[in-house]
């Protein structure tokens, strides 16, 4: 049994899980990306900002995961 301090945790987590996910894979490959020196600041504001993006979309479940990669990929790469 977890203990209550954690399920209260993750009920404040549970409905943003997706932005929390999507903009924490954003940072970590921007991170990486500093670390190797390319424009590190820059690159770290832009993919945690799309990270965040991705993840807003699929908690608010507006739009399919391959429906946004349609409208932003050119076609038949999906």
């Amino acid at each position: 049994m977890a203990p209550e301090w954690l399920r209260q945790a993750w009920h404040i987590i549970q409905p943003h899980k997706g932005r929390l996910i999507g903009a924490g894979c954003g940072l970590t490959f921007a991170l990486l990306v500093h670390h190797y020196g390319f424009l590190w600041a820059v690159f770290i504001a832009i993919c945690t900002g799309a990270g965040y993006f991705v993840g807003k979309r699929i908690d608010e479940d507006k739009e399919r995961w391959l429906e946004i990669l349609e409208k932003y990929l050119p076609p038949g790469r999906t």
